[in-house]
């Protein structure tokens, strides 16, 4: 769906959702298309911009959607940056809306805009390697405080969020899809991905659930879902936050500089900024490269259910790096 085809399906239901928030709305501009429908709303009041989302259909329940708000709310309050939301007139964090073009119904919730630039933008196509060092020492920081949070925080009885655990990421049916069943794996190289699945299930159960290592996380904490102002990261796009491993987190954050040749300054970087603010043991750093597999796989699986998406070029590069990983895959424990 281009923008023009976005645009006539999905502006009428923003401007019917505008309704339930406490702005005069002066401007809607569509700014991204993808899972979720994403709108820039200026209001004429304050002149302040929001976010406007329209959540896709079938992946959270109101009941996550919500709970997504309990823990940004949660992070804000322990001075952890993130975009701050605009209730509903009636107290709601979220409003439901009918797309008429598509027969559907979508929750709709606002958050106010930051102003800044993504991450990815910022390091663009070959950055230096003391700007990578620079933000990813900042990345580590950021996230060893996310990690404290969620290791301190007691959620209540009524959060709910999907779990990227052992069933969820290398389970019969993992969250993001079946990767081994991928068409760009042979039949040689599925049976690789099968095997070393297993062995990944073991080694993730010997490492334990215990709160200092697994809790609520993002779970897609790429730098393009990180916004730089004055030199500081917010973080943006929890859609994908779940209960699961630090270490998952800390993967997806690495996850797309593996191939740099930079990649040990970005690791070493990242290291010394986490453990500026919290404990990583050499043991659970050497568990690192289990949890890029797995995202990788994840990944794959992911782009699996979207055909949609023409993505020959980079499954075709991490299919075979994934399998290569596999191949030499010796579990740490």
């Amino acid at each position: 769906m281009d923008k023009a085809e976005a645009d006539r399906v999905f502006t009428p239901a923003a401007v019917e959702a505008l309704r339930a928030f406490p702005i005069e709305p002066e401007k809607l501009e569509l700014v991204s298309l993808s899972e979720n429908v994403t709108f820039r709303v200026r209001d004429r009041r304050g002149g302040g911009d929001y976010v406007l989302r329209l959540h896709r259909p079938g992946y959270h329940t109101l009941d996550e959607l919500n709970s997504e708000r309990i823990w940004t709310r949660a992070l804000a309050e322990a001075g952890v940056a993130v975009p701050l939301p605009l209730a509903a007139w009636n107290g709601g964090d979220y409003a439901r809306v009918s797309v008429a073009a598509l027969g559907e119904q979508r929750q709709v919730g606002m958050t106010h805009w930051v102003k800044g630039d993504l991450l990815t933008d910022v390091l663009g196509d070959k950055p230096e390697v003391t700007v990578l060092e620079h933000y990813f020492e900042q990345l580590g920081a950021l996230e060893a405080a996310m990690h404290n949070q969620s290791s301190a925080w007691r959620p209540p009885s009524t959060f709910k969020r999907h779990a990227v655990d052992v069933e969820g990421l290398m389970g019969a049916a993992p969250f993001w899809g079946p990767f081994w069943d991928h068409p760009a794996f042979s039949a040689e190289e599925r049976q690789l991905v099968i095997e070393t699945r297993d062995r990944i299930r073991g080694v993730m159960r010997r490492y334990g659930r215990d709160r200092s290592i697994f809790g609520v996380i993002h779970a897609d904490l790429h730098p393009g879902n990180l916004l730089v102002g004055d030199d500081k990261l917010t973080v943006i796009d929890f859609d994908d936050a779940a209960f699961g491993w630090h270490l998952y987190d800390i993967a997806v954050a690495l996850f797309f500089y593996q191939g740099s040749p930079y990649f040990g300054a970005i690791l070493a970087a990242f290291v010394r900024g986490y453990r500026s603010g919290r404990r990583l043991s050499d043991e659970a750093l050497a568990l690192i490269p289990t949890f890029l597999l797995t995202r990788g796989l994840a990944q794959i699986g992911w782009l699996g259910q979207r055909p949609e998406i023409d993505a020959t070029g980079f499954i075709v590069a991490s299919k075979d790096r994934v399998c290569a990983q596999c191949a030499a895959f010796d579990p740490p424990l």
